[in-house]
């Protein structure tokens, strides 16, 4: 794992990193590096390290096809890409934080009297919040995945385009997920550009930095 990242200079990652719109079709990432490139994103981080993303990998005919008429203006990105990422934020995500929290003390990361602690807070507290809140904790946590995930296909080579222009109210239920647990935050299509994205315009630092 990494080792895409630690053969490129990171600079570069960033500062080369484009919107990609048109990709090679005849480009096919694999299962397993995909899977990789999302097991690398992952380490991002998260509130109570819950790490509420879920990522629905659509690369097939049939699934594109599903997804085709719910991506707005966004179907050259559909159609092109070699697969579109639907990165959803899990408002349940506190049923996995005692395995996560174990995982920790088991490899030694954490002692057990932390974990007790901790786990017992989280499982008092984030249950009973409100619906909104839940939504924003994991919208805000996803979008740190999402552009890891997207820094991460760059340094294994594949561009990407992030996209909000998509049906929200109907993608969680076309794909048969749960749509009172799973929030849509975006859809990240990836693969290889066909045409290269332009470069863009920011803002200087200084428009953009409050200093007191």
């Amino acid at each position: 794992m990494f080792n895409h990242i630690q053969n490129n200079n990171f600079t570069s990652i960033v500062t080369g990193r484009r919107s990609v719109r048109n990709y090679d079709e005849s480009i096919k990432i694999s299962k397993e590096e995909i899977s990789e490139m999302i097991a690398e994103a992952s380490l991002a981080p998260s509130s109570a390290n819950m790490q509420p993303w879920r990522v629905l990998v659509v690369d097939t005919p049939e699934g594109k096809e599903k997804l085709r008429p719910l991506v707005r203006f966004n179907t050259v990105q559909n159609d092109t890409s070699s697969a579109m990422l639907l990165i959803f934020g899990d408002t349940q995500s506190y049923l996995y934080v005692e395995e996560i929290y174990n995982t920790a003390v088991e490899q030694g990361k954490m002692p057990a009297e932390v974990r007790d602690s901790q786990v017992a807070t989280i499982l008092s507290m984030y249950p009973t919040l409100p619906k909104e809140m839940k939504v924003e904790v994991a919208k805000v946590d996803s979008s740190l995945f999402a552009m890891q995930l997207m820094l991460v296909a760059r340094a294994h080579g594949y561009d990407t385009n992030p996209m909000a222009g998509f049906e929200v109210d109907q993608v969680a239920k076309a794909f048969d997920l749960d749509e009172e647990r799973y929030v849509p935050v975006m859809i990240i299509s990836i693969g290889k550009a066909k045409e290269e994205g332009h470069e863009s315009v920011r803002l200087s630092s200084d428009k953009i930095t409050f200093w007191r």
